[in-house]
């Protein structure tokens, strides 16, 4: 994603909190795994099945009005300690 407006309000949650417009760049990488994540609770009627996986990001932000911007590491160095992908089900259509 390109360009992604944004409002950073460096005071929140002050309810005089001045927004300061800005974009953001980011790139976000999953690679699934072979190994399943499943979250189930019966109780709630929620389910999650699908797979663990392997995610990277690379990120930069520019607020022009704070002259501040960011840029994370390079994505090839990027990692994270959990995600997974798959298909949730919850509600009225939860099916045991």
């Amino acid at each position: 994603m390109k360009n992604v407006p944004i409002v950073d309000q460096p005071r929140w949650p002050a309810l005089d909190a001045e927004g300061h417009p800005g974009t953001m760049n980011f790139r976000l990488e999953f690679t699934r795994t072979k190994e399943d994540a499943i979250y189930e609770d019966p109780a709630k009627m929620y389910r999650f099945t699908g797979k663990k996986a392997i995610a990277k990001l690379e990120a930069s932000v520019t607020i022009p009005g704070l002259n501040f911007s960011w840029k994370s590491d390079p994505l090839e160095s990027s990692s994270a300690a959990f995600a997974v992908m798959g298909e949730e089900v919850n509600g009225r259509y939860y099916s045991r």
